[in-house]
C-alpha cells in the first residue's frame, strides 16, 4: 500500500512500466490499478485497467479473494473514461451489481479469530442484521441495515449502492444491442415484462438492475422512517434518503413505466419530512423528480416546489453546504422552472437570503442565476434589492440573533420608547413591519421600498461587520449584469422608471463608503447606457432630472452620476433625438444648468471656497454650449459666461483649492468652446451630429473626440505665431 501510494505521487512517470494483465490477487490489482490510473488519463491505460476489472469480477474467485478492492478501482474507470468499457462488459457488471444489491446475506457476520493464546475456537452462530432502531430485519439487506460485524457480500452491497447513481447514468440508459444494431427489445415491450408477473430473470441485465435498484431506493425510503437508537445514524438516513430519490429520478428518465409507482410514493414521502428542516436535502431531489416527471404523473407539483422556495432559505440561509446544493439546484433547473412554475420568479427575495450571507461562495452561480430571475414583472424590484443586499445581510443577521434569544427576551418591545439596539428594534412595532419587508419571502411589486430608509440608518452599526462588507463587494458585479439583462427587453417606460429610481436611490444607498463609490460608478455607467438606449428619456422626464441636477450637493456627493446625466442632457437633447424637443425645454434645462455652474464658480472669500470636480465643470461648459447651439438666441450669454472664467481661474481663492494643472484644463476648454461658438454652424455641427449619420465611422469618431474638434476650430480661428496680414 505505501509502494502504491508514493508511485501516485509520483504520477505521471515516463520511467514506470506496470501491467495488471496477469495479476490475480484482487488487492494487489487494485493497488497496481491505481497507479495506472494515475498516470494522466490516458485512454488505453484506463481501458486496460476497466477490461481487466470486469474480467475478474465476471469469473470465479479464489478462495480467500474478494470483490470489495475492486469496486472502488472500477468507480475510477467509470469516472475517467465511461466509454472503455463495452456493452457486454456492462451487462456482466450489471449482473453483479443485481446480485450484490438485492440478495446480499440477512445475517450478521462473524468476527474474524485473532489467533492468540486466548482465543476461543468456538464460534456464536451469527445472528440476523437489524434495523436502525433495533428491530430485526424481515427484510433484504440495505446500507441502512444495521450489524456488529458484516460479511464479504454485505460489504459489497454497501460498495454497489455508492457507485450506484453513476453507473445508472453511465450505462443504464442504453438498450442491449443485437448483432444488427438494433435494440433486442422495444420500450414497450420492456414495459410490459417489467410490470407482469412473469420472473424478472428474464429481463436484460440493465432492465433488471434498474428494477432492483428501484426496489432498493424503495426500502431505502421506508427505513428512512425509523428512528435511529445512534444519533450519528440520523445523518446517514437523511443522506441515504436523498440518494435514494435521486436514483429513482434517474430511473424513472431510462424507464417510464416507473413514473407513476415512484410519484405515489414521493409524495406520500414529502408529505412526512417536509416539516422537519432536517431533512431539506431531500427535499430537492424530490423536487428534481417532479419538474421532470410531474406532467407525466398527471401531479400538481406547485405545492412542492412553493415549500421549497418559501421555508428553506428563510430558515437555512446560513447553511453553507445547503446553500450552495439549493443554488446549484435552481441554476440546474432554471429553464424548466421558467417553463413549468412562477414560483420561481416569485420567490428571488428569498433566494437572495442565501447570496446575502454567502456572498462570496456564491456569486458566479448568481450570475448564472439572475438573468432567469429577471422580466418586466420582477426587474424594478430586483433592482431595489440588489442595492439594499447588504442591508439584507444585516438584517438577517439581527433575524438570527434575535431567533436564539430566550423566548421571555424576544417579548414585544414598548412601542413608548426608541429602541436602543439593532435586535431590540427587530421586535419593535416600529421597525417590526420594515425588517418584515426586507426579509419577505416573494415578491411584493406593490410594496414602496422607500419605507426601509428609516431602517437603512438603524442598520449602519452594523456596516462594518465582515459579513456586510463582503456581500456588499459583489454588488457592482450583479447590477452591471443586472443592467444588461434588462437592456435586452426593457421598453420606453421601463428604461425611464429605472433612471427615475436610479437618481433617487443614489441618495438611499447603505452608508459603507466603498460600497456607496463603487455603486455610484457602475449607476453612472448604466445611466449612459440607458440614455443611449433610448434618449427620448431626456425629453420624457424634465421634472426628475432637473430635479437631480439642480442640488448643487450632489456634484460633490455623486460626481459620476452628476457629470454623466449632464452629458446625457447635451447629448440627448435635441430635436435630433425627439422630435417633441422644443426650444421651452433646451431654455429650460440651460437656465437651470446654467444656475448650477454659477453657483460652483462664483468667488467667494477664500475660506469658504469649495472644490468642484474640474470634469464636472467642463461637462457643464460643454453642455451649456451645446444647448446654446439648438437654441441660438442663448449663445451670448453662455459666451459672457465662458469669457469670465478666466478671472475665476485666477482668483487667489480659487487657485487656493485647485491644482494648477485641472485650472489649466478649464481655461483651455472655456476658450476653445468660446471660439466655437463663433461659428454657429460648426458649432451645431459638432456638437449636435445627424443621426442619420450618427454609425458612421467619421461621425463616431466626431463624437467620441469633441475636444479634438474643438482643438481644430481653435487652430482656424487663431492665426500662427508670428502670422502677419497681407
Amino acid at each position: 500500500m505505501l509502494c502504491a501510494a508514493i508511485l501516485r505521487e509520483m504520477s505521471p512517470c515516463k520511467d514506470l512500466i506496470l501491467s495488471c494483465r496477469e495479476i490475480q490477487d484482487t488487492k494487489l490489482l487494485s493497488l497496481v490499478s491505481s497507479v495506472l490510473l494515475a498516470q494522466g488519463n490516458k485512454k488505453a491505460e484506463v481501458s486496460a485497467v476497466g477490461q481487466r476489472i470486469v474480467e475478474v469480477l465476471g469469473g470465479k474467485l479464489p478462495e480467500g479473494q474478494s470483490a470489495r478492492y475492486l469496486l472502488p478501482v472500477l468507480s475510477n474507470v467509470i469516472s475517467l473514461s465511461p466509454e472503455s468499457l463495452t456493452e457486454e462488459q456492462t451487462n456482466v457488471v450489471s449482473k453483479k451489481m443485481t446480485d450484490w444489491l438485492r440478495y446480499a446475506s440477512v445475517q450478521q457476520g462473524v468476527a474474524q479469530p485473532s489467533g492468540g493464546f486466548f482465543s476461543s475456537p468456538r464460534t456464536k452462530q451469527p445472528s440476523p442484521v437489524t434495523e436502525m432502531d433495533g428491530a430485526i430485519s424481515t427484510d433484504f439487506f440495505t446500507v441502512l441495515s444495521v450489524a456488529q460485524y458484516y460479511t464479504q457480500d454485505q460489504w459489497l452491497n454497501v460498495q454497489a449502492f455508492s457507485m450506484l447513481r453513476n453507473w445508472l447514468l453511465c450505462y443504464g440508459g442504453k438498450g442491449l444491442k443485437t448483432p444488427d444494431g438494433k435494440s433486442g427489445m422495444s420500450r414497450s415491450v420492456m414495459s410490459m415484462i417489467s410490470t407482469t408477473s412473469r420472473s424478472s430473470r428474464q429481463l436484460p441485465p440493465k432492465d433488471r438492475l434498474r428494477e432492483k435498484a428501484f426496489e432498493y431506493c424503495q426500502r431505502l425510503i421506508e427505513q428512512s422512517n425509523r428512528r435511529p437508537l445512534r444519533k450519528d445514524d440520523g445523518d446517514l438516513q437523511k443522506a441515504c434518503l436523498t440518494e435514494a430519490v435521486t436514483i429513482m429520478d434517474i430511473i424513472c428518465k431510462q424507464e417510464s413505466s416507473y413514473v407513476h409507482r415512484a410519484a405515489s410514493f414521493l409524495k406520500i414521502l414529502h408529505s412526512r419530512i417536509s416539516g422537519d428542516a432536517t431533512y431539506a436535502r431531500a427535499l430537492l431531489p424530490i423536487a428534481q423528480f417532479f419538474l421532470h416527471h410531474g406532467k407525466m404523473a398527471a401531479v400538481d407539483s406547485d405545492a412542492i416546489y412553493k415549500h421549497l422556495f418559501t421555508d428553506i432559505p428563510a430558515q437555512l440561509f446560513h447553511n453553507p453546504s445547503l446553500a450552495f446544493e439549493f443554488v446549484q439546484f435552481c441554476k440546474d433547473n432554471t429553464q424548466l422552472f421558467t417553463e413549468t412554475s412562477s414560483i420561481f420568479r416569485q420567490s428571488f427575495p428569498n433566494l437572495f437570503k442565501f447570496l446575502a450571507w454567502n456572498s462570496p461562495p456564491l456569486i458566479s452561480e448568481f450570475v448564472d442565476l439572475l438573468p432567469f430571475l429577471l422580466d418586466t414583472s420582477t426587474a424594478i424590484e430586483i433592482f431595489h434589492l440588489l442595492l439594499d443586499l447588504p442591508c439584507l445581510t444585516a438584517a438577517l443577521d439581527i433575524q438570527l440573533r434575535s431567533t436564539a434569544l430566550p423566548t421571555s427576551e424576544r417579548a414585544a418591545s414598548n412601542p413608548a420608547v426608541k429602541p436602543a439596539t439593532c435586535l431590540e428594534a427587530f421586535h419593535h412595532p416600529l421597525y417590526k413591519s420594515m425588517f418584515q419587508y426586507l426579509l419577505r419571502t416573494k415578491s411584493t411589486p406593490e410594496d414602496a421600498p422607500e419605507r426601509l430608509i428609516p431602517l437603512r440608518q438603524l442598520l449602519g452599526s452594523l456596516a462594518s461587520s465582515p459579513r456586510v462588507v463582503q456581500c456588499a463587494e459583489t454588488v457592482p458585479v450583479l447590477l452591471e449584469l443586472f443592467f444588461r439583462v434588462v437592456a435586452e427587453f426593457a421598453d420606453g417606460p421601463l428604461m425611464n422608471q429605472l433612471v427615475v429610481l436610479l437618481l433617487q436611490r443614489s441618495d438611499q444607498l447603505y452608508e459603507i463608503p466603498a460600497f456607496k463609490d463603487d455603486v455610484y460608478r457602475v449607476l453612472s455607467s448604466q445611466l449612459v447606457m440607458l440614455c443611449k438606449l433610448h434618449p427620448a428619456l431626456i425629453v420624457e422626464l424634465p421634472t426628475e432630472i432637473l430635479d437631480f441636477l439642480g442640488t448643487v450637493s450632489n456634484i460633490q456627493n455623486k460626481e459620476a452620476i452628476f457629470t454623466h446625466m449632464v452629458w446625457a442632457v447635451g447629448e440627448y437633447m435635441s430635436v435630433s433625438y425627439d422630435k417633441r424637443c422644443t426650444v421651452e425645454q433646451i431654455n429650460r434645462f440651460f437656465e437651470a444648468l446654467e444656475t448650477v455652474l454659477f453657483e460652483i464658480t462664483q468667488l467667494r472669500p477664500l475660506a469658504s471656497t469649495p472644490s468642484y470636480a474640474p470634469r464636472a465643470i467642463s461637462v457643464l461648459m460643454a453642455t451649456l454650449t451645446k444647448l446654446a447651439t439648438r437654441s441660438q438666441d442663448l449663445i451670448p450669454r453662455v459666451s459672457m459666461f465662458l469669457s469670465k472664467m478666466r478671472t475665476f481661474v485666477q482668483n487667489p481663492a480659487v487657485t487656493s483649492v485647485y491644482c494648477e494643472e485641472d485650472l489649466e484644463e478649464i481655461l483651455i476648454r472655456a476658450t476653445e468652446l468660446m471660439n466655437l461658438l463663433k461659428m454657429p454652424n460648426v458649432a451645431q455641427f459638432v456638437s449636435t451630429p445627424p443621426v442619420d449619420v450618427a454609425s458612421t465611422r467619421f461621425q463616431r469618431e466626431v463624437n467620441a473626440s469633441l475636444p479634438f474638434a474643438l482643438r481644430i476650430v481653435t487652430r482656424l480661428l487663431e492665426p500662427a505665431p508670428g502670422f502677419m496680414p497681407g
